[in-house]
């Protein structure tokens, strides 16, 4: 099977041809970092995109953070209890400051939701689940409660650090322009479309960042990022370069490419309502189809590892005991032929804007020929690619889910009856009277070894019945200069590891 470097990776290989003198960032004492993406709000009731929440986990706190599988540990609430499944009561650490001295308290706590929640900031997040919220009590400057309408376990989980950030009581309206919070690092600048830049907080009441300056720079083009790591103008990438430009980068000595698993999930969705995919066989069939592996080999140059679900291994309701679909393409056929099918054709539906999902498609595309399917694939841009998978227009499409997969109760959002477009992400219209029973459980029930029990019978149902092929989790690649140390990379891609990054003595 042929596999081909994709235009950005050609392009740059032409571009090593000519001299590149290296250098490092203008202030030694500053590390550049290449941001691929504008964010679209870095007030933290605001911002959506993950260029902004990443940033703002730099720049707040929340009451709870998670940690690598995805559970609590405090942040800004020392403890918490739950005095009846609609009451959370949180006591806050009494040594926090906002970046201008202010001390952190409960009223900033409850400004921080009632600011959404009375309309005083337009913002999605005043939706679900902090619409679930009927009154927040705060009886002393270190303690806060909320009263919710109903049960909602993962309340909690929407509380952490990165999903929203506690700000000052009192914060206007333009409050992106004027950001104070508490975190490891504050605002210096932020020019739109060009540059975001923090300063470490020596006053932070956590462990101090490594270094004193993080500047940001905004370079959406993949060949711009891979040409200034080169020069040495950036010093650090997180994510932003397609697998072959890695290996490329790999073969510099000024250069180091630190990788770890990543929970982003790549994966095949099927139209259900779709006289072809209706049948469990024919999907069976595509699954058993597709050579994962050597994908991962050649395509993704051993940059992600294979899936079996929706969650990822590191996630605390993870479940490893469901059916898989090993390349198996006489298995393939035999399923085929008893649905009735010697030879099938479909369209499949991908993302033209990035290349190596392209890629992914012909590859798809020449292993299903050998057991008797024809692909046409159908490329657009993503913005009419997006529209047509919203409004059910497809046979079969790939996409990938980052960061949303972290936090179990997704499946709601992607596989409830209730939970079709616009209602959720249901877009294959999957429907299961057992599976909708076992979200709504979990989402009532704080039992967490009851919760973790319903996730793993979802993720048992779910395997079997395919409204999914899961692909890959990607794993998390850093590029960055050699003079940069300390980094442990966390498996969601996020950003606070900068906190613990080093500049070497003498560079």
């Amino acid at each position: 099977m042929l596999f081909c470097l994709n235009r950005g990776a050609v392009l740059f290989i032409v571009l090593l041809t000519a001299s590149c003198a290296f250098q490092t960032s203008t202030d030694p004492d500053v590390v550049t970092v290449a941001l691929d993406q504008t964010p679209d709000n870095l007030d933290p009731r605001i911002g959506q995109n993950a260029a902004s929440q990443r940033l703002d986990a730099l720049i707040f706190n929340s009451l709870v953070r998670k940690n690598e599988k995805s559970e609590l540990l405090p942040d800004l609430a020392v403890r918490w209890e739950l005095p009846d499944p609609t009451t959370y009561v949180f006591h806050l650490r009494d040594d926090v400051r906002f970046h201008d001295g202010r001390p952190l308290t409960s009223s900033d706590v409850k400004f921080t939701f009632r600011s959404m929640l009375d309309g005083s900031v337009r913002t999605i997040k005043a939706g679900h689940p902090y619409n679930l919220i009927t009154s927040i009590e705060t009886p002393d400057p270190q303690t806060v409660t909320f009263k919710l309408k109903e049960p909602f376990a993962p309340f909690l989980w929407n509380l952490e650090n990165g999903v929203i950030g506690i700000i000052p009581v009192g914060s206007p309206p333009d409050f992106n322009r004027h950001l104070i919070g508490s975190g490891p690092f504050e605002l210096v600048r932020y020019l739109q479309d060009q540059e975001v830049v923090l300063r470490r907080n020596d006053s932070y009441f956590g462990k101090k960042a490594g270094v004193s300056m993080l500047r940001f720079k905004i370079i959406p083009e993949e060949v711009v990022i891979a040409l200034e790591l080169r020069k040495g103008s950036v010093d650090l990438a997180l994510n932003s370069l397609a697998p072959d430009m890695v290996e490329v980068l790999r073969r510099d000595e000024r250069l180091n490419v630190t990788q770890a698993p990543g929970t982003n999930y790549q994966y095949i969705a099927f139209n259900l309502g779709d006289p072809i995919f209706r049948d469990i066989r024919v999907r069976q069939a595509l699954a058993y189809g597709i050579d994962r592996e050597s994908i991962i080999k050649h395509l993704w140059r051993n940059q992600a590892r294979p899936a079996v679900g929706v969650l990822p291994p590191n996630n605390w309701a993870y479940n490893p005991d469901v059916k898989t679909y090993p390349y198996d393409p006489e298995r393939a056929r035999q399923l085929l032929r008893e649905a009735g099918h010697e030879h099938l054709s479909f369209t499949y539906r991908v993302n033209s804007d990035n290349a190596t999902v392209t890629q992914m498609a012909a590859v798809f595309q020449q292993q299903l020929r050998e057991i008797g399917m024809t692909v046409d694939i159908r490329g657009a841009e993503f913005s009419t690619f997006f529209a047509d998978v919203i409004k059910g227009n497809f046979q079969l499409y790939s996409l990938r889910w980052i960061g949303a997969n972290n936090d179990p109760d997704m499946f709601n959002l992607i596989f409830h009856s209730k939970s079709v477009p616009p209602n959720g992400a249901n877009r294959g219209h999957y429907a299961n009277a057992r599976v909708d029973e076992l979200i709504e459980f979990a989402r009532r029930e704080i039992d967490m070894d009851k919760r973790k029990e319903a996730y793993k019978e979802i993720q048992r149902i779910v395997a079997e019945e395919l409204p999914y092929i899961s692909l890959f989790y990607l794993d998390v690649v850093c590029v960055s200069n050699k003079r940069i140390e300390g980094i442990q990379l966390y498996p969601d891609g996020n950003f606070d590891f900068l906190t613990n990054i080093r500049i070497t003595s003498g560079d």
